[in-house]
C-alpha cells in the first residue's frame, strides 16, 4: 500500500519487539498486512489476521512474494473476527490510453463469453461500459491467475489511492471499481474499500445507494499509533451504508491492523 509510504521496506527489530506489536498493546489483538516491499525480509509474528497484497503495486502485476505470504498469513491465530487471511489488490482506471489491456468488448478475458454490463456494450471507448469491463478483468486475473487456490472463499479488498492512473471522470471511476465488485461476487467472494477518505472523494466521489459498493466494509489508514487506529474505528464510512471494519496503523514501516469488529 502507498497511503503511507509505499509500506516501505520492513525494518527489523527484535522478535520481542514483533510480537508486542502483532498482538497489539494493552493485549489487544491485532493484524498485519504485507506485500511484495516484504519480499525477504522477515514477516511479523502471532498476528491475528494477515492481509496480503496480490499485486506488484499496480493492478496487472504479481507480488513475487504471494505464495510465501499466503503461508504466512494462514499461520494466523484468528482469534479476532477478521478471517486469518483475506487479500488487497491494487486498483486503477487508465481509461482507452493506448493501453494493452483495456476491453474492446465486454467478452470475459479469459472464458470469451459475453459479460452481462450494467453499463451497455463495451466497444474499446471510455466510457463506463468499457471501465466496468475492465474492473472485471482485472478482478479475475487477480482471482485466476495470481496463485491463490479457491478464490471465492477469501475477502478481497479494494486498494483505492489517488497514487494510481485515475480518470477525471469519477463516474468511469466508479464503474471500474463496480466491476471488480461484481466479479469478486460472482465467484462467492466478499469485498471491502481500503481508501482514505480524502483520496476515496477525489476518486469517485458520492456513491448512491444504487452502487455495489455502497455497503461494503472499510479498511481506513492514516493512524501512526494504536489509539489513533482505535479512534478511527469511529471515522464516517467511505460510502453511506458501509462500516469501518478495520483500521490501520504504521510503526517503524510495517502495517499493524485493529479489528473494528468484536
Amino acid at each position: 500500500m502507498t497511503v503511507m509510504a509505499a509500506f516501505g521496506s520492513l525494518v527489523i527489530v527484535s522478535a520481542s519487539a514483533l510480537t508486542a506489536y502483532a498482538a497489539g498493546i494493552s493485549g489487544t489483538p491485532g493484524g498485519n498486512d504485507v506485500s511484495y516491499p516484504q519480499c525477504g525480509v522477515t514477516l511479523p509474528s502471532q498476528q491475528a489476521f494477515g492481509i496480503v497484497g496480490v499485486n506488484e503495486g499496480l493492478a496487472n502485476t504479481t507480488n513475487p512474494c504471494l505464495a510465501d505470504e499466503i503461508a504466512w498469513a494462514q499461520n494466523s491465530s484468528g482469534i479476532t473476527r477478521q478471517a486469518k487471511v483475506s487479500f488487497y489488490v491494487n486498483t486503477a482506471n487508465p481509461g482507452n490510453r493506448r493501453v494493452a489491456d483495456w476491453p474492446a468488448s465486454n467478452r470475459d478475458a479469459m472464458t470469451g463469453v459475453v459479460v452481462r454490463d450494467p453499463y451497455g456494450a463495451c466497444a474499446g471507448k471510455d466510457d463506463r461500459a468499457c471501465a466496468w469491463q475492465y474492473g472485471w478483468n482485472m478482478a479475475e486475473l487477480d482471482a485466476q491467475i495470481r496463485g491463490i487456490s479457491s478464490p471465492g472463499r477469501y475477502r478481497w479488498w479494494l486498494d483505492v489511492e489517488t497514487i494510481t492512473s485515475w480518470e477525471p471522470s469519477t463516474r468511469n471511476n466508479r464503474a471500474d471499481l463496480e466491476g471488480m465488485v461484481a466479479y469478486f461476487h460472482r465467484i462467492g467472494g466478499t469485498v471491502g474499500i481500503y481508501s482514505m477518505a480524502s483520496q476515496w472523494d477525489k476518486i469517485v466521489k458520492t456513491i448512491p445507494s444504487t452502487s455495489s459498493l455502497y455497503r461494503l466494509a472499510d479498511w481506513i489508514p492514516g493512524a501512526r499509533t494504536l489509539a489513533q487506529a482505535k479512534a478511527n474505528c469511529r471515522s464516517v464510512p467511505l460510502t453511506g451504508r458501509g462500516t469501518v471494519t478495520v483500521t490501520q496503523w504504521t510503526v517503524s514501516k510495517t502495517d499493524h491492523d485493529f479489528s473494528c469488529v468484536k
